[in-house]
């Protein structure tokens, strides 16, 4: 592996789209951790989750989209103004957030989450 930094941030935007994917994870509450034994997930659709850094700090709300090319996701109720007028969402980094409640409503997803559960 190389340490030039140029090299590293081309072979992070050139990643495929299931290595991206990948880094979409975010931690988990404390409470959760205690629950599912994994300190964090990917972020997905419909968590319930609260910014941890920046302008936005300490607002939670639902996850509105995820944005796997970017690795970025958006945030009910988390919007700027735009200076032509209109109010555009905010995507916030996965890194930047805790999730607070997970959608279980993907069977996979659960499945996945108690095998983990069991391996630790």
């Amino acid at each position: 592996m190389s340490s030039k930094p140029s090299k590293i941030r081309k072979k992070l935007f050139e990643a495929p789209i299931h290595a991206k994917s990948k880094r979409l994870s975010s931690r988990l509450s404390n409470e959760l951790v205690s629950r599912y034994g994994v300190r964090s997930i990917r972020v997905r659709k419909d968590d319930t989750v609260r910014i941890m850094r920046g302008e936005y700090k300490g607002i939670e709300g639902k996850v509105t989209g995820v944005d796997v090319k970017t690795g970025r996701i958006t945030i009910e109720g988390v919007t700027r103004e735009k200076i032509a007028g209109g109010t555009i969402p905010v995507k916030i980094h996965s890194s930047k957030v805790m999730i607070m409640s997970l959608n279980l409503d993907d069977k996979w997803r659960k499945d996945k989450l108690e095998a983990r559960q069991k391996g630790a």
